[in-house]
This record gives structure tokens, sequence and C-alpha cells, in this order.
């Protein structure tokens, strides 16, 4: 199993490299991840690991997982990124640490409507902390620190754009230490599993970094 977390390697591959049938391979891939999947902290309980880490802040961001659909499902597809993927709502404390996932909407649901629909804004929101986000969050409401946007900004904004990006930048590579397991570069599967991968590879990324 983790060897198609780690690898994306297909099932057929799984089935050959350990003299399997496909459909074993198949079952125990899905048995393995959902037990993984449910030992993942709930959003409140990372919440407190921040507050008793003494920060003030967390990081907000979303993530696409491409997924194997045809041009057809139109619901799964990214107008600005251009493919078929599912969104996932990312929580990361300010060192870059993945705290926290919230289940998969499809591709075309952008981020502030996702991050709405998961309750992430308001958990952060009533736990005290801020949220730093990017601009796709503009507009979330209180407690929610976005970038200015525009063009010819006056210099004030331009010098709390840098501090801004300074304090998200290190949160949002979250995402990529997420995605150095291969099986979320592309799913092959029923894409309505993809926040249960994600969350499976959450606690194996945790268990390898103590």
């Amino acid at each position: 199993m983790l060897v198609h977390l780690r690898k994306g390697e297909t099932f057929a591959e799984l089935a050959a490299a350990f003299a399997v049938g496909t459909a074993t391979a198949w079952r125990y891939v899905r048995e393995t991840t959902g037990l993984l999947a449910r030992r993942t902290r709930s959003l409140e309980a990372a919440l407190r690991r921040v507050r008793r880490a003494g920060w003030a802040f967390v990081v907000l961001d979303g993530t696409l997982i491409p997924i194997d659909r045809v041009a057809a499902d139109r619901p799964f597809y990214s107008g600005k990124h251009k493919r078929h993927v599912m969104n996932v709502q990312v929580v990361a404390a300010p060192d870059g640490a993945p705290l926290w996932v919230s289940g998969s909407l499809p591709g075309a649901v952008h981020d502030l409507t996702a991050a709405g629909i998961s309750g992430a804004l308001g958990h952060i929101e009533a736990s005290g902390l801020v949220t730093m986000a990017d601009e796709g969050y503009l507009g979330a409401g209180h407690g929610v620190v976005t970038p200015f946007k525009g063009r010819d900004k006056p210099e004030w904004q331009k010098q709390i754009n840098s501090e801004h990006a300074r304090r998200r930048v290190p949160g949002e590579r979250a995402n990529a230490e997420l995605k150095k397991w291969r099986i979320l570069r592309k799913l092959r599967c029923c894409p309505m599993r993809a926040g249960q991968i994600v969350r499976a590879v959450l606690v194996l990324h945790e268990r390898e970094t103590g």
C-alpha cells in the first residue's frame, strides 16, 4: 500500500510485484487508506496544537489534485488551471508543517467557497487565530488576512504584501510536502476519494517527519 501512495504505482503493478490478484491489491489499498484517513486529527485538535506552540496564525491554502476525467466532466474542470482536478483545503502551521486537510470538492469550486464548505474559516476564527491566505480568499471576512490586489499599489501596500508573503509562503510549502507522495500527482480512482487519500498521506507524512 505504501508503494501505491509513495510511487503512484497502478493496481496491476502492485499485483505483479506482490504476486496477488489485481482485485486483492485494490481491496488492500482501499481498506488501508480508509483506516489511515480515520487517524487524522480534527481541525479543532490541530488548532489547539498551534496555540500550544505559541503561534498566532495558520496558513490556509487550496491544493488541486489532478484526476483522470474526460472533457464532459465539467464540474471537475478548473477553468483557471485548464484541467480536471479536485480541490482540497490545507491548514498549515507557520513553519510549513501540514496540520489538517479537508474533504475534496470538484475543481470548479473556488478556494473561498471550498473553505466555507469545509468549515475551516469558521473554526479558525472561533479559535482566536488569524488566517493567512492568498488572493483566492479575498472577501473571506474577519480574521482572514489576504494581500492587496491591483497594479500601481502605493509603497505601504507593497511593504505589507511583502511581509504577508514572508509569513504565508513557508506555510504554503505544506502542499509541496504532501505532493512528494506521487499518488497525489494524478488520481486514477473515483475522484471523490481524493480527500480520503490526502488524509491518509498526511498521517504517513507526519509519521515520517516525527
